[in-house]
């Protein structure tokens, strides 16, 4: 099909549209011009027998994308070397749901959607093959990309059927495979985006270049909510390549009304030949700035309020039994502290976006390495003045995301900056400007209590929250609370008869804030992890064991840290020097936990030399993939735990680079081992899992090999 009607478009079952296939470039996509075969939205199979499938989910080196490719073809009886990813579609408003990647859902939130597209064309491909040799439909089956007639082991492969497949009718409710006869799922398939990105033809945001491109270089306020108060361009506009100088109105991150905004700072872009000419141009502007109230922010400020607001009460995000009875009558009390701070993303590829908005209507083609194809395309369309339809987003692979690449201010600016200018415009930023225009991952003070009765179990716990809503952006808190501030404290796993987690927002508005990899549990896994472990000290009662029994109603949790416990070799000796920490946590329904092996150097540096991680996703689609995930999930929270710190003084973020927001070095990165649990329980995400527990596990191996307690991040030097 080369068109569909809305009706058409809006007919579906369970999720799964079945009425249509998208438009796209069929001669590209399979080499040849013939009617392709494409039961659906997802996938086509052409006359050679290449089977393109469609994905609405953003490659950002996650490899969901494989992923997703695995589970329709298993279910299809695919040739996996003749499987092929198609384009993210273009016009997310003519999607079925809304497009983007974000909360490690795209693997379990697409399972059952694309095992029933692949289950669905591989029963009209065997009812064309039954049809072809006019046998009962019975004795054929699929395998490897063909139909096989048992009886006389005739074959057909799908090339060949496709043609004829197309042109039956499509079926509903069509069985699906057995799992004990999955044949891609729950292996070590290839990437299929690995090829492109050794050979260098992997097109990134950066990458992207159309005919009559400029490209744009913005000089940003360094406050937060500040303004251009003047600006000079005489000189910038002297400067050889350049071709325009455009001033960009601030764009709040809270929006209008409370709804979400976009985010972007107020400037100036220098719209030029190369990306050189329009950053040397940008350096030649003169520009005054009206800071405006943010320019009193600092870290130490801010720090002493989230101090003061915690001898505040907060509103109740849960409570179990009568916590201040239960503490009351303890026989014994444990209080700490614990605070982290403000964190930014450090994405690999800075931001930047392509965008053409053609004059008088005529359209706008945005080409972005987004997470959010839904969000990007709506805010282009307001400031193009389009209807969505009219508004095309290419998506192109990310040099990263971490949630980062879910907000769409880079993509407001190429548009307007476009418009502005009546050409194509790629907007790129430096290190610095990613590193000091982000969406930062909330800082956050937090006080705890715990009772323990005389056998050393914990009978009480109280955990306050005060921290800097994300939520906000959408519009006022439901009931003055945010869920991403308190995810995996609220939710403590284990088995504390009276429990008290309640939270307390202290606003600063000017600070965007954003998701970052694993949210909430990225805080609270260390905060609530570390404390357990104090807890487990005061008791006099192993870490470990004491887990164990707070999760003995949990087999999934129970199973799983036993699992971490015996790989790691737990209550064996260590090398001298070294001190062994546990952690857990839930990123639901998937469960992780880890233990490290840690050692203090005589000048305090941290040396993590063992990571051990245990995890339970339910049913495993790429085993390898997986853990790489759980990999790159470590050496992400334990860059963070290790270094990640963003301060801010006079409104403005002090960090620039990657010198003052430093990454952990390849020589510093420990052995991991990761070990999934063979598992039938919920599927569940695996992006996010494994960042919550290394702070903790490295910090509470740094207390058992010094006697050293963290309570706040980044971890630094420890002074013994």
């Amino acid at each position: 099909m080369t068109s569909i009607t809305r009706r058409e478009f809006v007919e579906s079952t369970t999720g799964l549209v079945i009425a249509f296939a998208l438009p796209w470039r069929a001669e590209a996509a399979s080499g040849t011009s013939a009617t392709p075969f494409a039961p659906n939205a997802w996938l086509r199979i052409g006359t050679d027998g290449i089977v393109t499938l469609t994905v609405d989910k953003s490659e950002m080196g996650q490899g969901s994308q494989t992923g997703l490719a695995q589970i329709l073809a298993d279910e299809l009886e695919a040739d996996w070397s003749k499987v092929r990813l198609g384009p993210v579609p273009e016009n997310p408003a003519g999607w079925s749901r809304r497009m983007s990647t974000g909360g490690s859902t795209a693997i379990h939130g697409s399972w059952d959607l694309l095992r029933k597209a692949g289950a669905t064309a591989r029963e009209m491909l065997i009812t064309a093959a039954a049809g072809v040799w006019d046998v009962d439909r019975p004795s054929c089956r699929a395998e490897q990309g063909a139909v096989i007639h048992a009886p006389t082991k005739r074959r057909l492969s799908y090339g060949k059927l496709a043609a004829r497949a197309a042109t039956l009718p499509v079926p509903q409710d069509v069985p699906l495979k057995d799992p004990k006869d999955f044949r891609l799922i729950g292996t070590r398939a290839a990437r299929l985006d690995t090829p492109a990105k050794v050979d260098g033809s992997a097109i990134y945001g950066i990458d992207v270049t159309v005919p009559g491109l400029l490209v744009a270089s913005i000089e940003r306020c360094p406050v937060f909510g500040g303004t251009v108060r003047r600006y000079d361009a005489a000189k910038a506009k002297g400067m050889p390549g350049v071709r325009a100088v455009v001033e960009l109105e601030p764009s709040p991150w809270t929006g209008k009304d409370g709804t979400w905004g976009v985010g972007c700072a107020a400037g100036v872009a220098v719209v030029a030949d190369t990306y050189w000419h329009a950053f040397q141009g940008r350096k030649a502007l003169e520009i005054e700035w009206n800071e405006g109230e943010a320019a009193s922010l600092g870290s130490d400020g801010i720090r002493a309020e989230l101090v003061r607001l915690a001898d505040q009460p907060g509103v109740e995000a849960k409570k179990v039994g009568d916590p201040a009875a239960a503490l009351a009558g303890a026989a014994q009390r444990v209080e700490a502290v614990y605070e982290v701070p403000f964190l930014h993303h450090a994405t690999m590829e800075p931001m930047t976006c392509t965008a053409h908005v053609r004059a008088e209507g005529g359209g706008c083609d945005v080409w972005a390495p987004t997470q959010n194809q839904t969000r990007a395309q709506e805010v282009a369309a307001e400031l193009a003045g389009l209807p969505k339809e009219k508004v095309r987003i290419h998506t192109t692979f990310l040099g990263g995301g971490f949630g980062r690449r879910l907000e769409s201010d880079f993509v407001s600016e190429a548009v307007r900056v476009s418009k502005a200018v009546g050409a194509p415009v790629k907007v790129i930023w430096t290190r610095e400007d990613d590193t000091q225009h982000g969406f930062y991952r909330p800082a956050s003070y937090n006080r705890f209590a715990a009772g323990l009765d005389a056998a050393g179990m914990p009978v009480a716990w109280t955990h306050r929250v005060v921290g800097t809503p994300i939520r906000l952006k959408f519009g006022p808190l439901p009931k003055g609370l945010d869920g991403s501030l308190v995810d995996g404290a609220e939710d403590l796993p284990y088995a504390i008869p009276n429990l008290l987690v309640d939270q307390v927002a202290a606003d600063f508005l000017p600070i965007p804030r954003g998701f970052w990899r694993s949210v909430g549990i990225s805080h609270n896994a260390f905060v609530t992890e570390s404390f357990l472990d104090e807890v487990a000290t005061a008791a006099k009662r192993d870490p470990y064991e004491l887990r164990r029994a707070l999760l003995k109603d949990k087999p999934r949790h129970l199973r799983t840290l036993e699992l971490v416990a015996e790989k790691a070799g737990w209550g064996t000796p260590l090398p001298a020097g070294r001190g062994r920490g546990i952690a857990f946590a839930e990123w639901q329904p998937t469960v992780c936990a880890q233990v490290a092996e840690v050692s203090v150097g005589a000048d305090g540096a941290v040396h993590v030399h063992r990571v051990v991680c245990a995890v339970d996703c339910g049913p495993a689609v790429n085993v390898g993939q997986i853990e790489a995930q759980i990999q790159g999930g470590i050496v992400y929270g334990l860059t963070a735990a290790l270094y990640g710190e963003i301060t801010i003084e006079g409104g403005r973020v002090k960090q620039g680079n990657f010198t003052d927001y430093p990454m952990m070095h390849i020589n510093e990165m420990p052995v991991v081992e990761v070990h999934v649990v063979p598992s039938t329980e919920k599927q569940g995400g695996i992006g996010e899992p494994s960042v919550g527990p290394i702070a903790p596990a490295v910090c509470n191996a740094i207390f058992a090999g010094t006697g050293k307690r963290i309570r706040k991040l980044p971890i630094g030097r420890v002074v013994v």
